[in-house]
């Protein structure tokens, strides 16, 4: 274990792990990836739910990595994220990397209506504060939030997890057609396709409200006779993926395959998805599932990990070589 650190650490010293509470399997999943133990710390919450943390040993001058999505629920994970931040700082930590795979109040990036926040940036800037150094997450849901960081990080894609499993589903397809649920990630849909080497159709609809209600208006390609692979970055309510699985039905589409990074699925979205004729529902770790979650969909669930992909960005971090590299980037 010493050797294995000592060859990984660098310049910021070995690399020290810390799982929140929301990421406990995933955190570990990333140590066993790099042959190291996650270290020990206090997480507890208080009558009045303040939250209070204490580290089991000192971090001074180590390269520090802390493993924690901002899901539900929300303000809980964020500030449990932001509080870890400041201990290892006050306690003289070399370098601090965030790693939250989901990152909160994503959808909040722009002023799209008069006497609104932009409450990415605030999230941003609470993490400098905090006391971060680098950041790692993964496919952010504006890609000009990075522009709100005045620190440096790395925004990871499902893609790379995503599409070799869809590839080697494919043979099994009959006409497969990518589809995405707006046209806002017709962009993404569009690297899929060209990855797998088949055509893309993509829904155009509007959000009716500041609220979850959107209207599908078009379907624009052709999906008829076709088995359809609908692709978007996350799900929260399921309100655009239902609409989007009725629309390519009522298309003339064949057997439809939902693939998805983030399971938010607030609300009642489990019940809205699993009531819908779709053969299989492929999605990641980014976000942990409840076993009762896992169970409503029974064996048309399949959960792709990140943990290797986070394994080996936090490794080259540690030693400063190309993360790039790794996708030929």
């Amino acid at each position: 274990m010493r050797s294995q650190q000592s060859d990984l650490g660098m310049r910021y010293g070995n690399i020290r792990l810390f799982a929140g509470t929301a990421s406990m399997d995933l955190a570990q999943e990333v140590a066993d990836y790099l042959g190291l133990e996650l270290c020990g710390r206090d997480v507890i919450q208080f009558t009045n739910e303040n939250l209070f943390v204490k580290l089991h040993a000192s971090v001074r001058g180590q390269d520090c990595y802390i493993i924690q999505t901002t899901s539900m629920p929300v303000h809980r994970n964020l500030m449990e994220l932001l509080i870890m931040a400041q201990t290892l700082r006050l306690d003289s930590a070399g370098r601090i990397t965030l790693v939250f795979p989901y990152m909160c109040y994503g959808r909040s990036d722009r002023k799209d209506q008069p006497r609104v926040p932009i409450t990415a940036k605030l999230i941003c800037e609470m993490m400098e504060v905090a006391g971060a150094d680098r950041y790692i997450t993964m496919d952010l849901h504006a890609g000009q939030i990075q522009g709100f960081f005045s620190i440096p990080g790395d925004v990871l894609s499902a893609y790379h997890i995503i599409k070799p499993y869809l590839a080697e589903r494919l043979p099994e397809l009959t006409n497969p057609v990518i589809l995405t649920a707006d046209l806002g990630f017709a962009k993404h849909g569009r690297r899929y396709a060209m990855g797998l080497n088949i055509p893309l159709s993509f829904i155009e609809k509007r959000r009716i409200d500041n609220h979850d209600h959107t209207e599908a208006l078009n379907l624009i390609g052709d999906v008829k006779h076709r088995d359809v692979i609908l692709i978007d970055d996350e799900v929260d309510t399921g309100g655009s993926i239902c609409e989007a699985v009725e629309t390519a039905k009522l298309n003339g589409a064949r057997d439809v395959y939902v693939a998805f990074i983030h399971p938010v699925l607030s609300s009642n979205a489990v019940q809205r998805l699993v009531a819908l004729p779709v053969k299989q529902f492929i999605t990641t770790n980014t976000i942990p599932l409840s076993e009762s979650q896992k169970a409503a969909f029974g064996d048309r669930l399949t959960v792709l990990s990140i943990g290797p992909l986070l394994g080996e960005v936090i490794k080259r971090t540690n030693q400063s070589t190309s993360v790039g590299a790794m996708f030929n980037e």
